[in-house]
């Protein structure tokens, strides 16, 4: 029998995954090499070049899609803005996840796309959480704790865990490249499979579409909704932390 994984061993882990997490939220909040979301705050066109044109269409599709730091991005509420890092860049990232589903019940067997499912889970509970202005990442630490694991971890041994996790990634590549979230994604499951017996916690997909998820093939369709509705239920799980907290 297993001996069980103390708060302060689930800690030092979800430490280590905030580190690498909130630099890669960084980028997505602001950058814009191309002040793209600028132009979608101006009024008229910003010249009759083909350049002009071509920058002003690509705005507007960031402005269309509701990106951070656009027009559209600074009308919205603060639930929608949550709600978008769940539509968005969750929605992105459930394709990972559920990939594992096209080999069906074979690989359900392992720990992978519970690994998966509580990565992405974790970028988008600290997305929402710094909407909601938490930025300290020992509260993130206690948010993704008691969501996810359900444990209630006190404030010194989350402080403890996000210093801790400082220095283990520290280190670590953080530059900007098109892959930056995809390889945030796959280092936190990395980080988060050192406390494997916690995966299985966090909000799954409901049993009709893990039922369906063992279906080779067929499964990865499954498995795409069912976890984009347990991400769902994640985020909302967050904000009623955050509420009563």
């Amino acid at each position: 029998m297993s001996e069980a994984i103390t708060d302060k061993e689930v800690a030092a882990v979800l430490g280590r995954a905030v580190w690498v997490i909130n630099p890669v939220l960084d980028v997505l909040s602001t950058i814009d090499p191309l002040g793209l979301r600028g132009r979608t705050k101006r009024t008229e066109p910003s010249g009759d070049s083909v350049v002009d044109r071509g920058l002003d269409a690509m705005a507007w599709v960031l402005n269309t899609v509701d990106v951070p730091g656009t027009k559209s991005w600074d009308g919205m509420s603060l639930h929608e803005r949550s709600a978008w890092w769940v539509r968005r860049v969750g929605a992105l990232n459930n394709l990972v996840v559920a990939y594992p589903g096209v080999f069906g019940a074979l690989l359900q067997r392992l720990p992978l796309q519970d690994a998966l499912g509580f990565a992405n889970q974790s970028i988008v509970l600290c997305a929402v959480a710094r909407e909601y202005g938490i930025v300290d990442q020992h509260k993130q630490v206690e948010l993704i704790a008691a969501v996810l694991c359900q444990r209630n971890i006190g404030g010194a041994s989350a402080k403890a865990a996000s210093a801790a996790g400082q220095l283990a990634e520290a280190e670590q590549d953080s530059k900007w490249t098109p892959f930056a979230l995809a390889k945030a994604l796959w280092r936190i499951t990395k980080i988060v499979r050192g406390i494997t017996d916690e995966l299985g916690k966090r909000p799954r997909p409901k049993k009709i579409f893990r039922l369906f998820g063992m279906l080779p093939a067929v499964g990865v369709i499954a498995d795409y909704f069912g976890e984009f509705g347990a991400l769902s239920r994640a985020a909302k799980a967050g904000q009623q932390w955050i509420a009563a907290s």
